[in-house]
């Protein structure tokens, strides 16, 4: 949990410090690497099972991901999607840092090399055990369990705001996977593939 609740936490402050993006993305990625090298690495495994079956979950997630506003240029403006629960769908990133290469580089390192290790740990790894079980070290990983299969996807989604249906979608996939392989460093690679997609995406002006 401690890289997660790391990264969390400092945004929250960055939030409320008024810490410009440009400060407080590379902080954030700095202090969860540091607690994920203290607390966490020796939980990972880098190996993935299935290596062509990552890639192409994370390859169809990121298509799932940007065809409905592909199809439909609106649809993130429909209620569902903006609102006060979720927000609405809007970059952080200001004008100006969309051309600092330093800032692009270390937020694309930072949303493919740090992003999916500390999410697929907290997400697969710890909390879909914990919702089979609260001595969830003794669950094997990728143990399946209906109620905590589709919460954990419930909640991934709802981190994911406006995007909370495809966030869905993709918290579907990465269990999925993970009950398939029962190897978290193929959910890992997915997931970096997919913000790696993404990113790529955005910079080509996609979004």
């Amino acid at each position: 949990m401690a890289p997660f609740a790391t990264f969390v936490i400092l945004l929250g402050l960055g939030h409320s410090t008024g810490l410009s993006p440009q400060a407080a993305y590379p902080a954030r990625v700095v202090a969860a690497a540091l607690v994920f090298w203290w607390c966490s690495r020796q939980l990972v495994t880098w190996k993935p099972a299935r290596p062509w079956s990552s890639l192409l979950v994370g390859a169809a997630v990121f298509v799932v991901w940007i065809t409905p506003d592909l199809v439909w240029p609106g649809f993130r403006d429909l209620w569902l999607f903006r609102n006060p629960l979720t927000g609405a769908a809007r970059s952080t990133v200001p004008d100006s840092l969309r051309r600092d290469l330093a800032f692009l580089l270390f937020r694309a390192g930072g949303s493919v090399l740090l992003v999916p290790v500390v999410e697929e740990l907290f997400w697969r790894a710890w909390l879909m055990r914990l919702l089979i079980s609260r001595r969830f070290a003794r669950i094997p990983l990728g143990t399946y369990g209906a109620r905590a299969f589709w919460l954990t996807a419930a909640l991934f989604a709802l981190e994911h705001g406006p995007y909370w249906d495809v966030g869905l979608a993709a918290g579907r996939a990465y269990n999925g996977l993970l009950v398939r392989t029962r190897n978290l460093a193929g959910c890992i690679l997915a997931h970096a593939v997919t913000n790696g997609c993404l990113g790529a995406y955005v910079r080509c002006g996609g979004a």
